[in-house]
């Protein structure tokens, strides 16, 4: 596998999240340095140049390296604020694991989306609040780039529901014989491991271009 040096790294690193970790059905307010606490590169670990934080905002603006979370979670509720500039394109990982290149081929993600003017929002498997490539968001929930929009994620078990502007607009059962027959028929089938991961980490995208911004952002362990 690529990269074997830093791998090594992130496992030997301490966990530096944990001592301040919410106790079960707590939520945990992620605003200010709390950001910086919870959130690391891929790669880097601190949170990587390119990703700015300002007050309750963190925010990137191009091409950087996707973010995930210092502590690994396996039920939660996690929801935040986000808003992208026109064409806009990031997503929300969820129990990723480092044994792939990249976070996206073992984590389910929750689709983050300018769906008028990205490409993706032609598709209702691409656009905002998908399960990307495998469960459909409808149309017409989603604020325009520039406005905030309000994200709720719950994973419970197998359980997973996407929330979007105060509406559930996707829920699956992760591991069913339905979601195994669409991750066969998708992208993620030559990655076999892909979704099954019961704990991992929580990540954000930041390899696409164009403004992302989050705010408001809070958890809350389910176990």
């Amino acid at each position: 596998m690529k990269a074997l040096p830093w791998l090594l790294f992130a496992w030997m690193t301490p966990i530096a999240y944990a001592a301040g970790s919410p106790a079960v059905d707590e939520w945990q307010s992620l605003t200010g340095d709390e950001i910086r606490r919870f959130w690391r590169g891929w790669k880097s670990p601190d949170l990587p140049g390119g990703w700015q934080v300002d007050g309750d905002v963190l925010r990137k603006e191009g091409e950087v390296e996707d973010i995930v979370s210092h502590e690994s979670f396996g039920d939660f509720e996690l929801e935040f604020e986000w808003k992208v500039s026109e064409g806009g394109n990031a997503g929300t990982f969820f129990r990723g694991t480092r044994e792939y290149d990249y976070i996206y081929w073992s984590a389910p993600e929750y689709q983050i989306l300018d769906d008028a003017r990205h490409a993706d929002g032609g598709n209702r498997l691409t656009s905002a609040a998908a399960a990307y490539a495998l469960y459909a968001a409808p149309e017409g929930v989603v604020k325009p780039a520039g406005e905030w929009n309000q994200a709720r994620i719950v994973v419970d078990g197998a359980r997973v529901e996407h929330w979007l502007n105060g509406q559930k607009v996707v829920s699956y059962e992760l591991w069913s014989p339905d979601w195994k027959a669409k991750v066969a028929a998708s992208k993620f089938a030559k990655y076999p491991n892909y979704g099954l991961a019961k704990q991992g980490l929580l990540g954000i995208q930041g390899d696409h271009a164009g403004k992302l911004e989050l705010r408001s952002m809070r958890i809350r362990p389910l176990r």
